[in-house]
């Protein structure tokens, strides 16, 4: 099997995190987006040290600075969202819209 560069964005929720462990366990480079507001979540921010423990790289980018998030496409083939949310429905699907925005800027994503 082809190993692909896979950014997984969420990969601390709940789909999120499974999705980081099976990547990481075919042998995919894996890339995990570091969002700054997970560098308030102790929790959050704990399990990002553990997959970079376990082989995962951490891309500091945010869904709302388009140039950051841009850069951070450049660098995989393969892009995996598990960003979700009931409460705040209409803000997560804001973030998809952008997110389809920075990958067509980027070109690369397979």
């Amino acid at each position: 099997m082809e190993k692909s560069k896979v950014l997984i964005i969420g990969g601390t929720g709940y789909i999120g995190k499974r999705l980081v462990k099976a990547s990481l366990s075919l042998g995919h480079e894996t890339y995990l987006l570091k969002r700054p507001e997970n560098s308030l979540d102790i929790d959050k921010l704990q399990l990002l040290m553990s997959f970079k423990e376990q082989g995962a790289k951490l891309v500091r980018a945010s869904l709302d600075d388009h140039e950051s998030l841009v850069n951070a496409l450049k660098q995989v083939d393969v892009v995996i969202s598990a960003v979700a949310g009931v409460p705040h429905r209409g803000h997560y699907i804001l973030q998809q819209l952008k997110l389809i925005d920075a990958i067509k800027e980027a070109g690369n994503i397979k």
